[in-house]
């Protein structure tokens, strides 16, 4: 079931009473980033309700969709793309102080959100984007990468790999946690972005991840993206709470 929220004047107290998008389904996320047919026609097979962050309506209409809501101060979506957009799923966000990839993701609530234009283009965007991640802990999301996926860990994920497959962690906070099914185990070591970090680790097989707490993002391979949105919708990796700011 998907639901739009009223049009509130005030758009920046609607976000933080509580999500405009809502969905107990798998929602897809556009951005204005580098993005490919193939990924939107990967992202539409997976969903029903397809959004975007500002520009992102562009790669959406030219692929014959209409998007279900664009959120953003709408600073890189061309008129002749918004003119196309029924007003009611505009969703103007004017503060500055985040990026459209927040103020969308902040604006959806959905058992996962499928994110892709957010990778392979400027790395400040990308780190912009691994930051929302981890600061929107509440709010799972996967960001659709070339070659890969990312996502920030839940709690716990299990995950059928195929041996030999490049798993890595990267923390963005102080992180500990366990691990079966790779080939360097993370157990006992304490992850930070200026310390240890577990990048170009590799899946014996099926590889059980725990977190103890929020803050590591996990990077597999593009073709392991249907077992981890899976994962997310059946509930089995659990849910960070709200961040405090």
């Amino acid at each position: 079931m998907v639901s739009l929220c009223p049009k509130l004047e005030d758009m920046v107290n609607l976000v933080k009473i509580g999500a405009i998008v809502q969905s107990d389904a798998p929602i897809g996320l556009f951005g204005g980033g580098e993005i490919h047919s193939d990924d939107i026609k990967l992202v539409l097979n997976r969903v029903k309700t397809a959004v975007a962050a500002d520009g992102g309506a562009a790669a959406l209409i030219d692929s014959g969709h209409v998007p279900d809501a664009v959120f953003g101060d709408f600073d890189s979506l061309p008129a002749h793309y918004r003119a196309q957009i029924p007003e009611d799923r505009l969703f103007q966000i004017t503060e500055q102080d985040s990026t459209d990839f927040d103020k969308a993701l902040r604006s959806i609530c959905a058992p996962v959100v499928l994110g892709a234009g957010f990778l392979g283009a400027r790395v400040d965007h990308q780190l912009a984007a691994f930051n929302t991640l981890v600061r929107l802990q509440d709010r799972p999301c996967l960001l659709l990468g070339a070659h890969e996926i990312v996502f920030h860990a839940p709690p716990r994920i299990r995950l059928a790999l195929s041996a030999g497959d490049t798993v890595s962690l990267f923390p963005l906070r102080r992180v500990t946690g366990r691990s079966i099914g790779l080939e360097w185990p993370i157990d006992d070591l304490v992850l930070t972005p200026d310390g240890r970090v577990g990048t170009s680790n590799r899946a014996l097989g099926q590889v059980t991840l725990e977190v103890d707490g929020p803050g590591l993002l996990a990077i597999v391979p593009r073709a392991a993206l249907d077992q981890v949105m899976q994962a997310f919708v059946s509930g089995q990796t659990g849910r960070w709470p709200v961040h405090a700011e």
